[in-house]
């Protein structure tokens, strides 16, 4: 049996999952829970889920446990630090802080590059970030975006994360730039594009969002995709 996703990356013409852990490049559009229902309709089992959710908008790495051995241990698997390659966008405010949303304010800019790099040192270490409402976090047993989608907000608590590597990979001025992100578990990139728009004086969204790497585990080539329909 084999239980490394770097093992298990061969995708057979007729789909079927024993037990193990599986890496997925989630495509945009398709939610983490999307992927996880598609493997167990290919699975013996209905122990499935997955480590770390990602955004339907997002695309990259999603790992996927399948079996009781697998499943009981996922809450490891998404305890480990992640690195993402983001697009933020600035000027702009939207009330999910990604592309999805609503425009909430928005204005013309032309971003100064040292400035931003000055900016980005801010947020590297600990410190305190408070999830969105559009976010999967359940309070009172209920995902916080579907009391956003409601129209509620509700106050959510601080939590510590850290940012532990904060590159800006480019700058495409007037309005954008490429981020590398490494950071701990609970952060929300969205959260982070937002605060670091707040700090430059414009405001920003991101615009794009993918995930490379969920500990030891990369995306790559080898990566399943789920193919035809979400179900």
């Amino acid at each position: 049996m084999s239980t490394p996703a770097q093992d298990s990356q061969a995708q057979p013409a007729a789909i079927s999952f024993a037990s193990g852990i599986y890496a997925f490049n989630k495509p945009p559009g398709w939610s983490s829970f999307d992927v996880v229902k598609w493997v167990k309709c290919r699975s013996a089992t209905k122990k499935v889920g997955h480590a770390g959710t990602l955004d339907p908008a997002a695309e990259g790495l999603l790992l996927v446990a399948v079996g009781r051995e697998y499943t009981r241990d996922i809450e490891k698997l998404a305890a480990q630090d992640k690195e993402y390659i983001g697009e933020i966008t600035f000027g702009t405010v939207t009330d999910t802080g990604d592309r999805e949303g609503k425009i909430i304010s928005q204005q013309k800019v032309s971003i100064e590059k040292t400035k931003l790099q000055a900016v980005l040192k801010e947020f590297l270490g600990k410190q305190l970030q408070t999830p969105p409402m559009y976010s999967a976090l359940k309070v009172g047993g209920r995902p916080l975006y579907q009391l956003a989608r409601q129209g509620l907000e509700i106050e959510r608590q601080p939590r510590e994360i850290e940012i532990k590597e904060l590159e800006l990979r480019e700058f495409r001025p007037p309005d954008k730039a490429s981020l590398r992100v490494v950071c701990s578990k609970g952060t929300y990139i969205r959260t982070l594009c937002y605060n670091i728009g707040e700090k430059m004086g414009t405001g920003a969204y991101m615009s794009r969002l993918t995930r490379t790497r969920i500990g030891d585990y990369k995306l790559d080539e080898k990566c399943l995709q789920p193919q035809g329909t979400r179900k």
